[in-house]
C-alpha cells in the first residue's frame, strides 16, 4: 500500500491515514478527516516528543471555515424543520399539506448541507506523500469524481440521500393516491434515502476509525459521525413504520413514524451544532 517508507491505514482500497518520513528525519501523518475538516497535518521532528501541526494555506483555511459553517447551519435548520413537521403531525393539526410543506422546507436545507459537505471533500487541501510534510491547495471545483476516496463516497452518499428524500417530499404533496401509489411514490424513496444516509454514516466510521471498530469519546469528529448515524437509524425506523398496509390503508405505526422522525431530526440538528466546532 505505498512506497517502502510509507505506511497506509484504512479499509479495503481506502486509505484514511498515511505515515511517511519527509527529508530531514521527520515523521508526517496525514489523516483524512483531520486534513479536510481542520486543514492540518501532523509532523513530528526527529527525536522530539511533541508533535507540531502543519496547516494549509490561508486560502484553504478560509474555504474550510466557510463551507463548514454553511453545512453545519444547513443541517441545524433542516433538522429543526423536520422535527417541527413531526411535532405538528403528532401533537398539532396533523394536516398533511402543512406537514409536507414543513418537511419540504427542511429538505431544501438538507440538500444544501449534503452538497456543501461534498464540496468540503472536493476542495480540501491535499497531502504531498513521500515529499515534504505539508498540505497544498488545488483550484476551486464544484464537482469531482473520486470513488476511491472514502470521504468522497461518504459525502456523495449523503448528498444522494438528500436528493432521494426530495423526491419523497415532492410526492407527498400529491392528492388522491391509492395505497400502492403511495407506497411506490412516497414510501420507497423514503426508505432508499434512509439507506443512503446509513451507508454514509458507515463510511464516516470507516474514515475516522481507519477501518476498525472504535469508540473515541474525546474525539469531536467521532461524536459527529455517531450522532448523525443515530439520526439515520431513527429515520430508517420511521420510514419502515410508514409503510401503508394494502389491506387496511393505514400506516404500520403512525406514532413510530412521527417520533422516529422527530428524534432523528434532532440528532441531525445536534450533529450540526457539534460540527460548528470542528473547523480549522
Amino acid at each position: 500500500m505505498g512506497q517502502p517508507d510509507q505506511r497506509a491505514e484504512g479499509a479495503g482500497p481506502f486509505t484514511t491515514r498515511l505515515t511517511w518520513h519527509p527529508p530531514g528525519g521527520e515523521t508526517a501523518v496525514w489523516e483524512s478527516r483531520l486534513a479536510r475538516r481542520r486543514g492540518v497535518l501532523a509532523v513530528r521532528p526527529l527525536g522530539a516528543a511533541a508533535t507540531r501541526h502543519t496547516r494549509a494555506d490561508a486560502v484553504a483555511l478560509t474555504r474550510l471555515r466557510r463551507l463548514n459553517a454553511i453545512a453545519a447551519i444547513a443541517f441545524v435548520i433542516g433538522g429543526a424543520l423536520f422535527a417541527a413537521g413531526a411535532a405538528v403531525a403528532q401533537f398539532g393539526s396533523g394536516d398533511a399539506t402543512e406537514c409536507a410543506s414543513i418537511y419540504f422546507a427542511g429538505g431544501l436545507f438538507f440538500n444544501t448541507g449534503g452538497y456543501v459537505s461534498l464540496l468540503q471533500v472536493i476542495n480540501a487541501p491535499r497531502h504531498v506523500a513521500g515529499g515534504e510534510g505539508r498540505l497544498f491547495t488545488r483550484r476551486w471545483r464544484w464537482w469531482s469524481y473520486e470513488p476511491m476516496r472514502v470521504d468522497w463516497l461518504s459525502t456523495f452518499a449523503l448528498f444522494t440521500g438528500t436528493l432521494v428524500f426530495a423526491v419523497d417530499l415532492l410526492d407527498s404533496f400529491l392528492q388522491g393516491l391509492n395505497v400502492h401509489q403511495a407506497n411506490r411514490l412516497i414510501w420507497v424513496p423514503d426508505v432508499i434515502g434512509c439507506g443512503f444516509f446509513l451507508v454514509s454514516g458507515h463510511l464516516g466510521f470507516v474514515e475516522i476509525c481507519h477501518g476498525r471498530p472504535c469508540v473515541r469519546p474525546r474525539n469531536l469528529g467521532w461524536w459527529i459521525v455517531a450522532v448523525n448515524q443515530l439520526g439515520s437509524v431513527l429515520f430508517m425506523i420511521s420510514a419502515l413504520a410508514a409503510y401503508t398496509r394494502p389491506a387496511t390503508g393505514s400506516l404500520v405505526n403512525a406514532a413510530i413514524v412521527n417520533w422516529g422522525t422527530l428524534t432523528g431530526a434532532l440528532c441531525f440538528s445536534l450533529a450540526g451544532l457539534l460540527q460548528l466546532g470542528e473547523h480549522p
